[in-house]
């Protein structure tokens, strides 16, 4: 099973869907109104075009094992490409609960809405979705490719169409829009209190890159990479714009719940049309298309830092697979990881401040691992011109640096911005809230530099052999499990 090319352009594509198209960002979206257009254009502006440009460049140049780790790793070296994907790792760990809890807010719909409240049903429903794919993963690429394909199409594009479509049943009906047109109402407003916001819509698309972890699993990276970034890029906006003005327009903003926000409007729809009866079907696929969402970012930064793993930076037990090729002991860690904050999300309400400030230092580590992967697409322009690559940006360096500069910068701004208190949060003191934000980005990204100063101490070196994807001396793998 080892390397063996399964994906094409449509399943790279439904990859890169599945990791960031989630319906579940429109309600939150759809408070802003006609707004959130000029949002939504900003964020494909400054982030979606230029990650899925120069992810397109760097994955048909050096389509290698690792995704986002082998790209940095290839312009940077060893500490930084493991910088890259610990970042990337990490941080879902923590976001995997918020995630979850929509899961089971959405399937709550299934049955009774008010299992909603419900401690014990949420966090089981949680655990057996999370524990569910986490098995699913173990069965290799195919499986999650298989999975990630069918729960977008289903549980993400289906539904999402289904919202476009009654929003336009519900104007034919001759029903009033929540939000009357106006040029002026394209307008955000912007001030200081809105500079976390425009730092989170610019991340809004964060995912592009998933299909990367997958490169040695293509049949034609060179091919088929590029085309899969550019229709997935195209379907998200599309469909991201479209779906959040259909829930603005039957939703007043002040009546929109961010965590059922999107069954509501479902269920307003429904029942203005006299179709109620099948509001528990569209949330059972609203749930499929979560789960494919949380399916992706579970097994494509995990087989990242089992890369690493495999090439000395984590102790080789993280590197082990088995015959599937999934990464075992990564899969389980995380999930065990995923199990405690889960317990601390619904169990534990005075942790729940701390969680959501914990939740905000992942998104710093997150612009940090952009970061580097904008500026290894410039670093290696430079360094490695003669390598080919099957596609380019255009525009030769000047557009590179354009492309990748206008990344970099977006993603530096956010990261800035972060450090800012949001206003829904009583954070008591703003320097108090500033400094904890520093020291906990600090400390979030100090273990990958820490793991490499002690490997060779607590435990062996790679030693040498052939090079494996032109990454550099790959240790011999621990055996399969």
């Amino acid at each position: 099973m080892k390397n063996k090319k399964v994906l094409g352009v449509f399943a790279l594509a439904m990859i890169n869907v599945a990791a960031v198209l989630t319906l579940r960002n429109f309600p939150a979206m759809a408070e802003y109104g006609w707004a959130s257009i000029t949002w939504y254009v900003l964020g494909t502006v400054l982030f979606l075009l230029p990650i899925a440009l120069v992810g397109a460049e760097l994955a048909t140049a050096w389509p290698k094992a690792g995704g986002v780790y082998a790209w940095v790793h290839e312009a940077f070296g060893e500490r930084w490409g493991f910088l890259a994907i610990w970042c990337e790792w990490s941080e879902n760990v923590v976001w995997f609960p918020t995630v979850l809890s929509f899961i089971a807010v959405t399937l709550a719909y299934v049955i009774d809405p008010g299992l909603a409240n419900n401690k014990l049903f949420m966090f089981t429903v949680m655990m057996v979705a999370f524990w569910g794919l986490t098995a699913l993963n173990l069965f290799g690429t195919r499986a999650s490719a298989y999975f990630s394909t069918v729960g977008v199409i289903a549980g993400t594009l289906v539904p999402g169409f289904l919202i476009i479509l009654l929003a336009a049943a519900w104007l034919a009906g001759g029903n009033a829009l929540q939000i009357p047109f106006s040029v002026s109402a394209l307008a955000p407003s912007l001030d200081i209190s809105t500079l976390p916001f425009m730092g989170t819509v610019i991340l809004l698309f964060a995912g592009m890159e998933m299909a990367g972890y997958h490169a040695l699993e293509t049949r034609d990276p060179q091919r088929d990479y590029p085309s899969a970034m550019f229709i997935s890029a195209a379907i998200i906006v599309v469909l991201t714009t479209v779906g959040t003005l259909a829930v603005a327009i039957v939703v007043p903003a002040k009546d929109i719940q961010l965590s059922g926000g999107l069954m509501q409007a479902f269920q307003d729809f429904l029942n203005a049309l006299h179709l109620g009866g099948f509001v528990p079907l569209v949330a059972f696929l609203v749930g499929v298309g979560a789960l494919a969402l949380v399916s992706t970012w579970l097994f494509g930064p995990a087989k990242g830092l089992a890369e690493a793993a495999n090439r000395g930076s984590l102790p080789a037990l993280f590197g082990s697979t088995n015959r599937f090729e999934s990464p075992t002991t990564v899969l389980i860690s995380q999930a065990l990881l995923g199990t405690a904050l889960s317990v601390l999300f619904l169990f534990m309400p005075t942790v729940n401040a701390a969680y959501w400030v914990l939740s905000a230092l992942t998104v710093q580590v997150l612009c940090l691992m952009y970061m580097l992967v904008f500026a290894s697409v410039v670093a290696l322009r430079y360094s490695q011109p003669e390598t080919a690559r099957a596609y380019r940006i255009p525009g030769g360096m000047a557009g590179v640096w354009i492309v990748g500069g206008a990344g970099f910068v977006a993603c530096l701004f956010t990261f800035m911005v972060g450090f800012f208190p949001p206003s829904n949060v009583e954070s008591g003191s703003t320097l108090v809230y500033v400094v904890g934000m520093i020291i906990g980005t600090i400390l979030l990204s100090c273990p990958p530099f820490l793991f490499l100063v002690t490997k060779g101490r607590l435990w062996a070196r790679p030693s040498g052999g052939p090079t494996v994807g032109g990454i550099g001396p790959r240790p011999v793998k621990p055996p399969v499990v």
